[in-house]
């Protein structure tokens, strides 16, 4: 996959600038295999949180990637920091899917997909005005990385049925949180490997188990194994921050044949 990723920063990155719809969504940003725009629902609660969806359309035999890309990959992000009366905004993630592209395994999506983010407003009584950076890879044979500066004023059609129905749509998609029936816990194991316990109300051959690298956290493919009814995860640990980690875990998310689950897990 480094090599898919190196011909396709060979190449110009492709850049485009959204000026704002006539809805509380922006105008598409268009790529060779397909587009992407902001959508929200145009009105921030009292505490100055205002839901959207970055919504990715992808052509038929093109993906896009997880929070965690891999080796290799080029995860979604966004920057707000052009944006007018907006803090942060975080992104959030449906469960995804495996792929094998001949160049490496990753966690990612094969069909359109919308990320919910939760905009926060810096004076939550103020309106909010979003321009935000973009950056994604989108990913054939190839990855072409897609970087666009979309816009969005999300008062000048708030409530716009379309777009509420999309982003709750969006929000309904994500993994439910784990619980001791159905979730995961860290085994002891050796240094260099992450072993993981699954426990679902499923079918263990449709256990899979998605555990994002973050703060210089680095993971290879995981190996599968059914003991005494359980399923476990190994998961060779390539790469360990430099310094402890600051935060509350590794995130994960673990899919089944009936839903998914997301939590984290202790930092190894």
């Amino acid at each position: 996959m480094s090599e898919k990723i190196g011909n396709a920063l060979g190449l110009a990155v492709l850049m485009t600038t959204s000026m704002p719809a006539s809805a509380s969504s922006s105008a598409w940003a268009d790529s060779e295999g397909g587009r992407v725009r902001l959508v929200t629902t145009g009105i921030p609660d009292a505490s100055g949180q205002l839901t959207g969806a970055l919504h990715i359309e992808l052509k038929p035999g093109w993906k896009t990637y997880w929070r965690d890309p891999g080796a290799s990959g080029v995860p979604p992000q966004i920057d707000v920091t052009k944006a007018i009366n907006v803090a942060k905004a975080e992104l959030s993630y449906p469960a995804p899917g495996r792929h094998d592209d001949g160049y490496g395994g990753w966690a990612g999506y094969d069909h359109t997909v919308a990320l919910p983010i939760k905009f926060t407003l810096a004076k939550p009584q103020e309106n909010a005005v979003i321009d935000a950076g973009v950056f994604l890879g989108i990913c054939q044979t190839i990855c072409i990385p897609l970087q666009a500066q979309l816009k969005v004023d999300p008062a000048e059609d708030a409530g716009n049925a379309e777009d509420a129905q999309l982003v709750q749509a969006a929000l309904a998609s994500l993994p439910q949180k784990s619980t001791d029936a159905f979730g995961a816990k860290t085994l002891s194991g050796e240094k260099d490997k992450l072993v993981v316990e699954a426990t679902a109300p499923a079918e263990a051959k449709s256990i899979d188990l998605f555990v994002a690298g973050e703060q210089g956290y680095l993971f290879g493919a995981p190996t599968r194994a059914e003991q005494d009814g359980k399923v476990i995860f190994s998961i060779p640990i390539l790469g360990r921050p430099g310094k402890a980690a600051e935060g509350h875990g590794l995130p994960y998310t673990l899919t089944t044949s009936s839903g998914a689950v997301e939590g984290l897990l202790p930092y190894p």
